[in-house]
């Protein structure tokens, strides 16, 4: 990895590029960087205690660099007095580890390689350019980011939320919205940053938390646009639990009052009237846009972008460029949130990927596998780690102390206080440790092991340790998170942790991880566009793959879709992906096909299916969930009743069929979130809006007399597709805000469809009559879905299948093996939906390409001699681990599949004869670390 460096150029074709790269002087070397802060500190400028790095305000010499957590320093030299004068090196004086590096020098390099991905993200708009706002001129007024870094325990506050002017508390803080974007004006963009609505509400929820008396936020909006899984779920939340207020107002100008400690914003509320109110804090949510350096990049190598200059691409080919070879993900292509950016690098290293199967272990390395220390007979030598975390644990709790406590505690030959124990010096530090003090046992005290139990394991293991003879202790959520107020507890608290850590390891012994090989085919279930897309992108890897279709022909919803966003033909494209799907000789088709019964695990599976009437077995590795979803057949506004009330997809098919009927009619109206945002669906169906702008658009081309209505509670037209909406206001279809809480009814007057509603706007009841009506209805998926059951895969509240998470494995479920994608996942159009098909499939070829796979040693295990036969175990694990032994002398006992189990406990807890016990966990060890607790007690 290649950090603080620029791309100048990429030549050649695909299969054969050259990428010419300069990495700057960082001057500081980063493996001895402890990012201690010092030499911010100590120099001069001084910018760095007020304006953390992650601010576009930062001016100092010495900014934190993000090439991985923790945070290390880099020194920029347009802004050093040594460069600039020749004079101080106060930095280098006092570094304690003599990072800084004054002699560092550019380099450049050539790389060949055969596929290139640019995923080189965005920057965020600075509305100091364009200054309409007072952002330049005052403290108080911070952008988003601004206001991230804030809230956070590494910012420039250590996580307090103060006013930056003065350091007190603020009472109110203000959100404006759509800073720098749906804006046409100099300077701004016109499209939707896609993530500032919910970010917003995000920043507003954390505020409050860290507020010590009551805060009052207000998000001042045009349209809230929280279109993402769940994300409607979060704006309830926000609005019914939390409290913030939502102002449908664009604001134009920010007042200072008086010493400009508080700022003036005038609005116009709901009911029409005109409010001044005075904020603490105003955050402006600033869009994302694409960097000029990225701009002239594209440039020099010729990659095609659109007027906004994002990468071009296509709905049915989302990560690939103009030019053959070269793909792009992430917000570079458009702007977008985490999970979606982690989707498409998916997708975009698997379709680059499929270049290159030819070419694929060629240049792999072989790590090198230490051998494992045999410690049979040795008593526990504990070393023990405990981490500041910077300001985050170790300005709460008193970190020397705990070593220092650490130190005298039985079996403990080794303590130490790091700064950062995650950062790569640090384990470089810990490997030393163990093989100078001859430790066989380690115990860190630091953050979460979610995240970062893996990265010590692995520094255990290449010091041949076996990875299981570690413990972590959780200081941070634990103690200064949650007493961040009272620090003599919180380091008292830290202290008991980290007794019972050591006790725990104390007894721990080393694990053996079972390898499992893996079968080298695939099923993909569903026979939609995001499962013939998952199931092209395994076969272009080079496996062969299971297609099951439960309906009598492939192409799901996308055969009832008339055009994409982007105005391509869906019919035309299916049809091409059916027939390369067809003709695949990798691809084995089931049509009419239906699951019944599914066994095995990771790497083995044996999924039962009928068909014509017969039962077949199919033997796979992986399995992806592509079930799709269905529309929402409303018994609301005479749909059923009258012919011309229609579904968002038929009238689609009208439009396929090309029925000249629709070219007669004289007034159209939608309504938007029909069956969607609401008690029994409180989810935004994601699609619906940009649907109907299309569909309005279309009918005015065929009659552009014809007067169209769109009815809607927030217009959700996001990123890109904002100019969808833009030209459809300027092509004279009317969008109509109705009031959700009062009603809204169709009946027929003198032959026509009369709509009878609320305009929110105007706060008057309306009428429309029409002889069309559409129903943008919601994306249900099917509750309780067999699925769910046979493959032990988790269902959200709406019905849509959960990833194991959100941000970090988007298209993963919690049990291995089994990925998600499209409708079945959650309501997504077209180009998402085939992006994150691409994605499953590259995750699932993660594990096809391994062949073999190690698996977990944290395992529950039976002791057959005390298994009472109860079959407790059985009915309880969610994983189907445990089973009766079938043959031997303990025939009828429970034993527990090692490959199966997740670690979980439910068996042992569950167990009345007290015959489990796991691995890692067992009861003399977490007995000890309660009787710990209670002698300290």
């Amino acid at each position: 990895m290649l950090t603080l460096s620029e791309v100048k150029n990429i030549s050649g074709e695909e299969g054969n590029f050259e990428v010419k790269v300069t990495q700057h002087p960082r001057y500081v070397d980063m493996d001895k960087c402890i990012a201690c802060g010092i030499c911010a500190e100590k120099c001069p400028k001084k910018v760095v205690s007020e304006y953390d790095a992650g601010l576009i305000k930062r001016k100092a010499a010495f900014v934190r660099y993000a090439q991985a957590v923790p945070l290390k320093y880099a020194l920029d030299s347009e802004n050093c007095i040594y460069f600039k004068n020749g004079k101080c090196k106060a930095c280098e004086k006092f570094c304690p580890t003599g990072a800084i590096k004054f002699d560092d020098k550019q380099k450049d390099f050539t790389i060949r390689v055969g596929s290139v991905i640019l995923s080189s993200g965005c920057e965020a708009y600075d509305p100091g350019i364009h200054d309409i706002y007072g952002y330049g001129k005052s403290d108080n007024i911070v952008t988003s980011l601004e206001f991230e870094r804030m809230l956070s325990a590494s910012g420039p506050y250590g996580g307090h939320l103060v006013r930056p002017s003065d350091k007190k508390e603020p009472k109110k803080i203000a959100w404006l919205q759509c800073i720098g974007s749906r804006d046409e004006h100099i300077g701004a963009r016109g499209y939707c940053s896609s993530v500032c609505c919910t970010y917003a509400i995000k920043e507003a929820m954390l505020a409050k938390e860290h507020s010590k008396e009551p805060l009052d936020t207000a998000i001042f909006y045009m349209d809230i646009r929280t279109h993402g899984k769940d994300f409607e779920r979060y704006f309830n939340r926000g609005k019914d639990e939390a409290g913030i207020r939502f102002v449908k107002s664009k604001i134009s100008n920010i007042v200072p009052v008086g010493d400009a400690e508080k700022q003036l914003i005038r609005y116009i509320d709901e009911t029409g009237k005109r409010v001044e109110e005075e904020f603490d804090i105003v955050v402006l949510s600033v869009g994302l846009g694409v960097s000029k350096e990225v701009i002239d990049l594209a440039n020099r190598i010729g990659i095609e972008r659109d007027q906004y200059n994002f990468a071009s691409s296509t709905s049915f080919k989302p990560v690939k460029t103009s030019l053959p070879g070269i793909f792009v993900c992430g917000a570079f292509e458009a702007p977008k949130d985490i999970p979606q950016s982690v989707i498409e690098s998916s997708a975009a290293a698997g379709v680059a990927g499929s270049s290159l199967v030819e070419s694929r272990w060629t240049l792999t390395k072989t790590k090198e596998i230490i051998e494992e220390i045999d410690i049979r007979g040795e008593p526990p030598r504990i070393g023990v780690f405990i981490c500041s975390c910077g300001t985050n644990i170790g300005g709460v709790v008193d970190v020397p102390s705990v070593v220092k406590y650490a130190r005298a505690l039985p079996y403990v030959v080794y303590a130490e206080e790091n700064m950062f124990s995650c950062s790569q010096d640090t384990q470089d530090i810990m490997a030393k440790a163990i093989k100078e003090k001859r430790l066989n046992r380690l115990v860190v005290s630091a953050c979460t092991p979610k995240t970062h139990e893996p990265l010590f394991q692995e520094t255990l293991a290449n010091a041949g340790v076996n990875k299981y003879l570690f413990e972590m202790a959780n200081i941070r959520n634990h103690c200064s998170w949650v007493h961040a107020s009272d620090h003599e507890k919180a380091t008292q608290k830290a202290k008991d942790l980290t007794r019972m850590a050591i006790v725990k390891a104390a007894l721990q012994e080393p694990l053996i991880e079972p390898e499992l090989e893996i079968n080298q085919s695939a099923l993909v279930i569903g026979g939609g566009i995001s499962g013939m897309a998952a199931a092209r992108m395994l076969s272009d890897q080079g496996y062969h793959t299971y297609l099951i279709e439960k309906k009598e022909r492939l192409g799901g919803q996308a055969r009832y879709l008339y055009e994409t966003w982007r105005g391509e033909d869906i019919q035309q494209n299916l049809k091409g992906l059916i027939e390369e799907v067809q003709s695949d000789e990798k691809i084995d088709i089931f049509l009419n096909a239906e699951i019944k019964k599914v066994e095995g695990f990771v790497g083995n599976f044996e999924t039962t299916m009928e068909i014509g009437g017969k039962e077949k077995i199919l033997e796979h590795g992986v399995t992806i969930i592509a079930s799709g979803a269905e529309e929402f057949k409303s018994d609301q506004y005479l749909y059923g009743k009258d012919p011309r009330v229609l579904s968002s997809l038929e009238l689609d098919k009208k439009f396929i069929e090309n029925d000249l009927v629709l070219m007669e009619k004289k007034s159209t109206v939608f309504i938007q979130c029909v069956g969607s945002r609401i008690e029994e669906r409180p989810y935004c169906s994601k699609v619906c809006c940009t649907h109907s702008i299309i569909s309005a658009l279309k009918l005015k081309e065929l009659n552009p007399e014809m007067d169209v209505f769109i009815l809607y509670r927030d217009m959700r037209s996001y990123g890109l597709r904002e100019d969808l909406y833009r030209e459809a206001r300027s092509k004279g279809i009317h969008f109509i805000r109705y009031d959700f809480n009062k009603e809204l009814n169709v009946n027929i007057n003198n032959g026509d469809l009369r709509v009878r509603f609320t305009d929110s706007t105007i706060r008057r009841e309306m009428e429309i009559d029409s002889d069309l009506l559409v129903l943008a209805s919601a994306i249900i998926p099917k509750k309780e879905n067999p699925l769910a059951r046979m493959f032990k895969v988790t269902q959200n509240d709406d019905g849509f299948f959960m990833e194991a998470h959100v941000k970090l494995r988007p298209v993963d479920c919690a049990t291995e093996g089994v990925f998600i994608c499209g409708l079945a996942h959650a309501p997504k159009p077209v180009d998402e939906s085939i992006a994150q098909a691409q994605a499953a499939a590259t995750r699932g070829i993660t594990l096809l390409a391994k062949k073999k796979i190690q698996m977990s040693g944290t395992a529950a295990k039976t002791n057959p001699m005390l298994c009472s036969s109860c079959s407790t175990c059985i009915n309880i694990c969610p994983y189907s681990a445990p089973s009766f032994t079938e043959e031997g002398p303990f025939a009828g006992k429970a034993e527990i599949n090692p490959v199966l189990c997740k670690g979980c406990g439910l068996c042992v807890a569950s167990c009345r004869s007290g015959a489990i016990q796991l691995k890692g966990f067992d009861n003399d060890q977490i007995f000890e670390q309660i009787f710990s607790l209670n002698e300290a007690v």
